[in-house]
């Protein structure tokens, strides 16, 4: 069952094209990324889903619904965590969750949610005293107040340590898990390739490829890489090699990207030179690598 299907969505700000003839389709019950640099369209697209933006042109059915002639109604079945979600310091955990409930048609009790998002501890401490972990809980629990069929997160995870962004991931596949479709915007390739059942890579406003992970990482443009240390050596010559396609360094790091047996050409190379680096280490594609192949630029660029 489709949820969403857009068709040459356009948006622009003046003379600024921020999507240009966008085209997807969501599933129900997958998390579906959205995944690209900062500034290639990817809250503009959502926010068009959502009804928050009007779009120039195209077509866009969500729920079956069209967002701007239904808005309210689309509303009511969806929930969403803005790229730039805030509340007020002084407001309480449970009064926020009490004001988001109270705005809707009835869904789970707000004691059930929040044991279920790990806040009831925090049922009392204001938003400004959260750390950044615990707000991410609890957008995702104000996302989720009234049971929707389809939630979208914008940029979830952005400024959060490496053990919150983690947990935060689980939590992502528990809504899921527990029945709603998920929108994922992210500019992070990890997060994009482990939690997504299919991603979309957008890059200046337009969707450049669409599959799952593994389907994208195993089309094979990506290459390959080899990475190790070598001080105050000149590697440039590694680029004569059977298959290399690019030899880069950075201070007494040397990568190489290439294509078919890359690390055992490169090893034998080395070896030849009288040169074993001790962190010499093969990198499979990611999909960093597609995004690269698919653009010519780096996706954190």
């Amino acid at each position: 069952m489709t949820v969403i299907e857009v068709a040459g969505l356009h948006r622009s700000y003046g003379d600024q094209v921020a999507v240009e003839d966008v085209g997807l389709e969501v599933r129900a019950g997958e998390i579906f990324g959205l995944l690209g640099p900062n500034g290639a369209g990817k809250t503009t697209t959502v926010e068009c889903l959502q009804g928050l933006r009007r779009r120039d042109r195209g077509q866009v059915r969500v729920l079956g619904l069209d967002p701007e002639r239904d808005g309210d109604r689309l509303r009511r079945r969806i929930g969403a965590q803005l790229q730039s979600s805030a509340l007020p310091d002084r407001l309480r955990v449970g009064e926020a969750l009490w004001l988001f409930a109270r705005d809707g048609d009835g869904g789970a009790p707000l004691d059930q949610l929040g044991r279920r998002w790990g806040l009831e501890r925090l049922w009392r401490r204001p938003f400004a005293k959260l750390s950044g972990g615990e707000q991410q809980r609890l957008f995702i629990a104000l996302a989720l107040v009234n049971r929707p069929e389809l939630v979208f997160f914008d940029e979830l995870t952005t400024g959060l340590d490496p053990q919150a962004r983690r947990a935060t991931w689980d939590l992502v596949r528990q809504v899921r898990d527990d029945g709603a479709t998920v929108v994922l915007v992210t500019h992070f390739m990890e997060e994009a390739e482990l939690l997504c059942d299919r991603v979309a890579i957008v890059d200046q406003g337009r969707v450049v490829a669409t599959g799952t992970p593994s389907e994208l990482i195993g089309r094979g443009d990506a290459g390959q890489r080899v990475s190790f240390t070598w001080p105050g050596a000149d590697a440039a010559w590694l680029s004569q090699l059977e298959g290399v396609e690019r030899v880069t360094r950075r201070a007494d790091a040397v990568e190489v990207m290439g294509t078919g047996p890359l690390a055992v050409r490169v090893a034998a190379a080395l070896a030849g030179r009288g040169v074993a680096p001790a962190d010499f280490r093969t990198h499979h594609p990611d999909l960093e690598d597609v995004f690269l192949a698919l653009t010519g630029r780096d996706l954190r660029a």
